[in-house]
């Protein structure tokens, strides 16, 4: 028993250390936490659910980019599909589900809210955050990373260079916080959350062609398309036709799996609202018409 709890231990030394992966972790679990105990001193509550979800969500993330689990993503490519569906899918997808983003900003020091205050309001943070919300754009950026960090010529040099295999997980942890951000964000018309949830669910839907014909591509390729791992060898004796069929199913499956059950958080939203003004469901247009506000 001690064994096994020696190993586990273990597991969580990071394979290559980063000081500003431990910095950026640790900073934001902090914040939180001294934004949780400003709200309950302000006579807030912040529900366990949805630090849970904030929590799992930052300590996923930090378990597949900072433990010796990087060390098998970077020698396995199915690890490698599951340490990215981690960080572009399922760690945001909790932490953007907890909202957690005025707790954050509750748990920063007052002067140096002060401080930021003038720099979050400049036009150019504002546009350049409208830009990146933009539907389109979204989709793009979400969609598009996947596409380039697995164009097999970029991804068998990101592999072997560290500097471009930590600027992928980054970009993918990012763009993921930003994407699952726009979808779970509450909606406010003509705020920064202006967009409506109907048009959120089209995003989620779109999303989902592209990654599904993508890990079905990979899934079902008959030519080994990711040689980087013949070349570096593998963490373990898996077979690399199997190692990249798996991989194509985490490409494939879970993600179109998380879209839909994004979707059905935003019907139940949707359906919430309506039953808040005593409306049925799609009265108002919100499923026929998702522009409408």
């Amino acid at each position: 028993m001690a064994d096994v709890f020696q190993s586990l231990l273990t597991f969580w030394i990071p394979w290559e250390f980063s000081f500003f992966t431990v910095v950026f972790y640790s900073l934001a679990a902090g914040l939180y936490w001294r934004g949780i105990r400003h709200s309950r001193e302000s006579g807030r509550q912040i529900s366990l659910w949805r630090q849970f979800g904030f929590y799992t969500g930052i300590l996923l993330c930090y378990f597949v980019m900072h433990t010796e689990y990087d060390y098998y993503a970077q020698y396995m490519f199915f690890m490698h599909r599951i340490q990215h569906l981690v960080l572009h899918h399922l760690g945001p997808f909790l932490i953007a589900l907890s909202l957690p983003f005025g707790v954050l900003w509750s748990g920063i020091p007052g002067r140096i809210r002060q401080f930021l205050v003038p720099y979050g309001n400049a036009s150019f943070i504002r546009g350049s955050y409208r830009v990146l919300q933009y539907p389109p754009v979204a989709i793009v950026l979400f969609v598009g990373l996947i596409f380039f960090w697995l164009t097999p010529e970029i991804h068998f040099v990101a592999m072997l260079n560290q500097n471009l295999y930590q600027l992928m997980n980054w970009s993918m942890l990012l763009d993921g916080l930003l994407f699952w951000w726009l979808i779970f964000s509450p909606y406010h018309p003509g705020g920064v959350g202006h967009i409506h949830y109907g048009w959120r669910i089209l995003v989620l839907v779109l999303i989902m062609i592209p990654q599904n014909l993508l890990g079905a591509y990979i899934t079902f390729s008959e030519s080994m398309l990711f040689d980087v791992y013949d070349v570096c060898g593998r963490a373990w004796p898996l077979a690399p036709m199997t190692d990249q069929i798996v991989g194509g199913i985490m490409t494939w499956i879970p993600p179109a799996m998380m879209s839909v059950v994004g979707i059905l958080i935003l019907l139940g939203r949707i359906r919430s609202q309506a039953v808040e003004r005593n409306d049925p469901p799609g009265v108002d247009g919100q499923l026929v018409a998702p522009g409408r506000a």
